[in-house]
């Protein structure tokens, strides 16, 4: 059996007059050491296929159609108002009777049993001539409601793209993460064997392969968290865009452009006239408005015209006897045309009650509008400095990762040559890894607040 740099250390360390915290501790360290998995396939797809596969199935979207398609029918219902409506009707109808009749000149009983047969059919029509512009006002806030819901579909539509955007960086930050991890190991594990290796040439004290060993142990325990953090993304991605199991995201160097000009003035004009929010709240006040309309009409009279052709047959059998009967036949077609004219002179203060409703509605969307601008213009100044300052610690992070690279190579040439400590090489190990980790977390910073930027304004960046 091939033994482990971990367990000649171990065996080397445990021989000696070492302390039993020590030991204790090389045990964590070995204890905590993954052991290699195999890799398991699993689905990837691009940002694009995840934002397409997302907005068919997601709850929001679908709803955002719906109320679309509601609001279509609604428009072409506030057209149809202009129409006459048509109806037709027809009805059938068999009848016998049994009876009896006495015969005037015998006198005696005969049976005068008939039968019926009738049909009746009936057409009508009615047009509003005048409605008090009620129908005016309704095909008005019918169309500002279309407005509010295709807005309201883009809202979503941006914010569902918001929300599967960042699924999609929290993958590829967790890779990201995973691969510096790993590469912590390696170091550790490097330095682990130059540390034995010193030790066995007597040109390291005991103490410095425990730390190598302990550095080792901690750097796979952070290994395995960023494996449980990205297992953790990829199973949330992969409920998003509706799949079964973790799904992998596909790397792309154009997430990683920086916007090179930023015109925080430009931006906020163009939030205001283009912000799916801000325009779903004004479209939302001028329906609110409409309504007001609608609702004033009950003080005007309402003036219709109904119009209807009736026809009406009927076919009688009357059977005097077995071989004697009397037949008639009757045809009736009728025609009417008329106009109502219906005035509510006094409705107990109800078209009063309404109208102040739909005044307070008014009010309130109004208001609404107001804060959503309000509120994109707030928050488009935030992300505009997170946009900023994500920028500017990418920066930093790059030089910081640079310089600690160049750190961890003197130290490890210093150690090298006895100069410098193990503690020395362990400081610039952990400090070269958390360069790392805060260069990619950095980035990505950077990349989700281009996303809400481009979630506000309603385009891309």
């Amino acid at each position: 059996m091939r033994s482990t740099p971990g367990a000649i250390a171990f065996i080397e360390l445990a021989t000696r007059p070492v302390t039993r915290v020590r030991i204790f501790l090389i045990l964590v360290a070995v204890v905590v050491a993954p052991q290699a998995v195999a890799g398991q396939s699993k689905p990837t797809l691009t940002l694009a296929e995840a934002i397409e596969r997302a907005e068919r199935i997601q709850p929001r979207m679908v709803q955002a159609a719906g109320q679309v398609r509601t609001a279509d029918a609604r428009v072409r219902s506030a057209k149809g108002a202009y129409l006459p409506d048509l109806n037709f009707s027809t009805s059938a109808r068999e009848s016998y009777t049994e009876g009896e009749r006495a015969d005037v000149t015998t006198g005696q009983i005969l049976a005068a049993n008939s039968s019926t047969t009738s049909l009746n059919t009936s057409v009508n029509t009615s047009i509003e001539l005048f409605d008090g512009f009620r129908r005016g006002a309704e095909s008005r806030a019918a169309r500002a409601n279309r407005e509010s819901a295709a807005e309201g579909f883009e809202d979503a539509r941006y914010q569902q793209q918001l929300a599967t955007t960042n699924l999609y960086f929290d993958v590829l930050a967790a890779t990201q993460l995973v691969r510096v991890r790993e590469t912590s190991v390696r170091r550790a594990d490097e330095q682990l064997k130059a540390s034995i290796a010193r030790l066995r040439a007597g040109a390291a004290i005991r103490s410095d392969s425990l730390r190598s060993l302990v550095t080792l142990g901690n750097a796979r325990v952070q290994l395995i968290n960023a494996q449980t953090q990205l297992a953790t993304a990829e199973a949330n991605l992969g409920r998003l865009v509706g799949m079964e199991g973790p799904v992998g995201a596909v790397d792309d160097s154009s997430f990683y452009r920086l916007v090179t000009a930023v015109d925080s003035a430009a931006f906020r004009v163009e939030a205001l006239n283009r912000a799916p929010q801000v325009r779903v709240a004004d479209a939302s006040a001028r329906a609110a408005r409409a309504a007001i309309g609608v609702a004033r009409a009950g003080y005007w009279p309402t003036l219709t015209l109904d119009a209807s052709n009736t026809l009406t047959g009927a076919d009688q059998i009357l059977r005097r006897s077995a071989t004697v009967s009397d037949t008639s036949f009757r045809f009736n077609q009728q025609r009417q045309a008329a106009i109502r004219v219906s005035w509510p002179i006094f409705n107990r203060f109800t078209r009063e009650q309404n109208i102040s409703n739909q005044r307070a509605n008014a009010e309130t969307a109004e208001a609404n509008a107001g804060e959503a601008r309000r509120l994109v213009v707030a928050n488009l100044t935030t992300r505009l400095a997170e946009l900023d300052a994500a920028r500017t610690r990418i920066g930093i992070a790059q030089t910081s990762l640079a310089a600690a690279t160049e750190d961890l190579r003197v130290q490890q040439e210093r150690y090298r040559l006895g100069v410098a400590t193990i503690v020395d090489v362990v400081t610039s190990q952990e400090a070269l890894a958390q360069a790392e980790v805060d260069e990619v977390t950095a980035r990505f910073d950077y990349l989700r607040a281009k996303a809400q930027i481009q979630a506000l304004i309603g385009r891309q960046l």
